[in-house]
């Protein structure tokens, strides 16, 4: 059983980014300027603002909002630090994040405004279903592949349920998870492997700040 304190001992960046994210959330609450100032305004980022793109990860419209994905966060997010080390883990993030920023700065209209951590938490899920879908070939990574498609399948549902929702964000994310963790499992084992799969998945976050820049 992982105890709050093995988690934030063994997971820190999972722990971190829950810890930031309910600060924010907490923020907003009280300081709407806070809120305008790091929300993904596109016509703001067609201005230079490019940062917008991944701060609007940390904010979130409502309790169901932040409590759902930090929830998602908390259930696939531990092993995964774990298995892959805490820098390339907040790579990922940050660049899952940015990649679905870019997505819905592309897609999202000349006026679209999002927040929340969708983009990133399903990189998490991209990352994870490409990762299972390699082992699936054994019961085991057979039972687990099944499990993260369909829990994917319920999340991609949602806009059909829920209005409002940013799919652009989700399908940016979902998709530079996928790709980093396909260039992953092709990094051996050694004591570089930890610092090539922070570069790759910096480079993908590159890319998705490249988009924001020439937009």
């Amino acid at each position: 059983m992982i105890t709050a304190r093995n988690m934030r001992t063994s997971t820190p960046v999972v722990t971190g980014i829950l810890a930031l994210t309910i600060v924010a959330f907490v923020a907003q609450g009280t300081s709407p300027a806070f809120e305008r100032a790091l929300i993904q305004y596109n016509p703001d980022i067609h201005n230079g603002e490019i940062w917008r793109m991944l701060t609007a990860a940390f904010l979130h419209a409502n309790f169901i909002h932040i409590g759902f994905n930090m929830y998602v966060l908390w259930v696939l997010g531990p092993s995964l630090e774990r298995q892959i080390g805490s820098v390339p883990f907040a790579a990922l993030y940050v660049a899952s994040a940015l990649a679905g920023g870019a997505a819905f700065l592309l897609f999202g209209g000349a006026f679209g405004a999002a927040l929340g951590a969708s983009g990133a938490i399903f990189g998490l899920f991209g990352a994870l279903v490409a990762a299972s879908y390699r082992s699936r070939h054994t019961a085991a990574g057979d039972a687990q592949f099944r499990r993260i498609v369909s829990l994917l399948a319920l999340n991609l549902l949602l806009p059909l349920i829920v209005p409002r929702i940013a799919w652009q964000a989700h399908l940016g994310g979902l998709l530079a998870g996928a790709a980093i963790m396909f260039i992953w499992l092709k990094i051996p084992r050694g004591p570089n492997a930890e610092l090539r799969r922070t570069g790759v998945a910096l480079a993908v976050a590159g890319m998705a700040l490249l988009v924001g820049v020439l937009a």
